[in-house]
């Protein structure tokens, strides 16, 4: 991923902590001349090279798993807030207009899961994730097993250990504070750029 270096993010705890918080990602492959891509949820732990890992599960019906029993790399990409820049909000209107964004690309080989067992501790980890901070009756363990035993069938579960981490977080960082502050302030009157306004608060404040 292009990224110069005023937009170049290298911190690997940095970066997992916005793939958790980007979590719904892309999953991309290429093989024998043909791109798979597929958008799913990802969990993202430490461990691995040190970059992290991550694990997902797809259909068994998605041919995308086969590229990776046939060795294709995974790419992962995770997006995050983003926003077009009018000049309109900088002091000196001598330049072009941009569009704000983060984006981090993970790679790696893919270790592919078929086992019952550990599909269902992946569906189980996927609900603690995302259900169960909601609240609510439901439960993953009270589900009948003549209907969890099918969908375990169904399902194949990828693991994929981070071999190469990019993230590219462009927030007019280039720009002066004053034409930030107003990019800020603009961004924030709309509820459909407010976050990527917050975000640039928050890589004001250091990014955490």
């Amino acid at each position: 991923m292009y990224s110069p270096p005023a937009y170049r993010a290298d911190d690997p705890v940095f970066l997992r902590a916005l793939m958790r918080e980007w979590s719904f990602a892309t999953l991309v492959s290429h093989l024998d001349g043909e791109t798979l891509i597929t958008h799913l949820p990802v969990l993202v732990d430490e461990g691995g090279t040190g970059l992290g890992v991550l694990s997902m599960h797809m259909a068994r019906a998605n041919p995308q798993w086969r590229h990776f029993e046939a060795g294709a790399e995974a790419v992962v990409i995770f997006s995050g807030p983003h926003a077009y820049v009018s000049v309109n909000w900088y002091d000196g209107q001598q330049t072009f207009p941009t569009w704000n964004y983060g984006a981090i690309h993970a790679r790696g080989p893919v270790v592919l899961e078929h086992d019952p067992q550990a599909l269902r501790d992946l569906l189980a980890r996927t609900v603690d994730t995302y259900d169960k901070p909601l609240g609510g009756a439901w439960r993953f363990e009270d589900v009948d097993e003549d209907k969890v035993v099918p969908r375990l069938g169904g399902i194949v579960g990828l693991r994929v250990e981070i071999a190469r981490l990019d993230g590219k977080l462009k927030f007019n960082q280039d720009k002066p504070a004053a034409d930030r502050a107003r990019v800020r302030h603009a961004l924030m009157q709309h509820p459909a750029t407010a976050d990527a306004a917050r975000f640039m608060t928050r890589l004001e404040s250091g990014g955490s």
